[in-house]
């Protein structure tokens, strides 16, 4: 096959806020570590007669996201019901959106988002041996707790856009605070939709009438690994004249392979239907106007300004743009510097290469730290006055070149005088006693 292939990926992001209680009941939204089954109740069980209520405070970090990344907030929403059966859903339906998400559109990096809604969580299935035997256990900790999930449109077609995007929004997550976004906890999973297609389709925005969706993926390296995978894959296939089907993969780190899981489902096999226990949820402009005056500084508009007002290199600025508490503490340092001794490149070259910040808690003290590396101890004036006799006498055609007109030469002068003082000399008083000197 001689036509090019392009991969056309779109991803799906899930976010757990950290909000205090679950999306429809008042159990804790912090699940990571707790013993099995220690925090449930009627309600993210399924227990019948048990009725849901929204957690209003999943609703606004969920706007606050989409607010950061340029959406458009539905001031009108509600929730749906998601029919399908797994040992990890107690109610045989997950609570989550359809046609009315909180956030429509809205772009990172550059990359188009489709929207942003807010679902429940499922259960979690934990595989183990017991007596000798295999067995799957469910712990429902996790069930009903809130659930951001970001959808970008298919506009990726390579990897590293892929993984640039992912930890972009990781970080934004982290700034403005609605969730910690880790993957060793589980609050920030992965999936990968991916197709390959004609380099001329692609260009003119025609889609392949398939994707596979990759699942369960926990890090950018297997994130990396299992899309890599899964383009070779496609592509051998596709050259071998086959056809490809929509469907669920899975990724084997140890064969360095994708495998079926099952058909992909569409959103009219899940029978969608409007949740009768849940009122919509309506927004008001001064909710959302509230929420809005709540994001800081985001990344993307933080390393800019650090290059441009500290005048850092961009690899400084990434490096202290990438925790937060970190570029805080780098402004308080230079800010509390000021008027004394370390510029913010001598703060940013002491974090970065010497770690110093992780010596010192507080900026002042790094501050006056840096303050004593560089404290200098000036010669008196007398040492400038006798070592700049010296440098007039041992160099006269400079002296004399300089009276010519040759401007330049003070240069060298300082230079020599400053080799005599062994680098102690203040240059102004060293170029000042120069001056005078020459002048007699």
């Amino acid at each position: 096959m001689n036509t090019k292939l392009i991969p056309i990926i779109g991803m799906e992001i899930h976010i757990e806020p950290n909000t205090k209680s679950k999306m429809f009941c008042a159990c804790p939204q912090d699940h990571f570590g707790k013993a099995p089954n220690t925090q449930v109740c009627p309600i993210c069980l399924g227990l019948p007669g048990a009725l849901p209520f929204a957690n209003y405070e999943g609703i606004a970090k969920t706007v606050k996201l989409g607010l950061a990344l340029g959406s458009k907030i539905s001031e009108f929403s509600k929730f749906y019901r998601k029919n399908y059966f797994y040992p990890d859903l107690p109610k045989g339906f997950q609570t989550s959106q359809l046609d009315s998400p909180f956030c429509v559109g809205g772009s990172l990096n550059g990359f188009a988002i489709n929207h942003i809604h807010l679902e429940e969580d499922a259960g979690k299935l934990v595989h183990e041996t017991i007596d000798g035997k295999k067995c799957s256990l469910v712990d429902f900790n996790r069930s009903g707790c809130a659930l951001i999930e970001l959808v970008t449109e298919p506009v990726f077609h390579d990897i590293p856009s892929v993984i640039s995007f992912v930890k972009e929004l990781q970080l934004v997550a982290r700034y403005i605070d609605i969730s910690g976004a880790d993957m060793e906890k589980g609050s920030m999973r992965l999936e990968a939709n991916i197709s390959l297609s004609e380099e001329e389709k692609v260009k003119s925005g025609e889609l392949p009438n398939y994707k596979v969706e990759l699942k369960n993926i926990n890090s950018f390296k297997f994130l990396e690994k299992a899309v890599s995978a899964e383009i070779k894959r496609q592509t051998e296939a596709i050259e071998r004249g086959e056809v490809l089907v929509q469907e669920t993969r899975g990724y084997d780190e140890v064969k360095q392979s994708t495998f079926s899981q099952r058909s992909k489902a569409d959103a009219h096999d899940y029978r969608y239907f409007p949740e009768a226990d849940l009122p919509p949820i309506e927004l008001t402009k001064s909710q959302i106007a509230n929420i809005k005056s709540q994001i800081p500084e985001l990344p993307e508009s933080k390393r800019k300004r650090f290059e441009e007002e500290y005048k850092l290199s961009k690899d400084f600025a990434d490096i202290l743009v990438s925790e937060k508490a970190r570029s805080d503490y780098f402004e308080e340092a230079v800010k509390l510097g000021q008027g004394s001794s370390p510029s913010a490149k001598t703060v940013a070259d002491l974090m970065i290469n010497k770690k110093l910040d992780e010596q010192f808690p507080e900026p002042a003290g790094l501050v006056k730290k840096i303050v004593e590396l560089t404290k200098v101890e000036y010669a008196s004036t007398e040492e400038v006055e006798n070592a700049v006799k010296s440098v007039l006498i041992e160099n006269e055609k400079a002296v004399a070149d300089y009276k010519g007109g040759n401007g330049n030469v003070i240069g060298f002068l300082i230079g020599m005088t400053q080799k005599k003082l062994q680098g102690k000399g203040s240059s102004q008083i060293v170029r000042e006693k120069l001056l005078e000197g020459i002048q007699k």
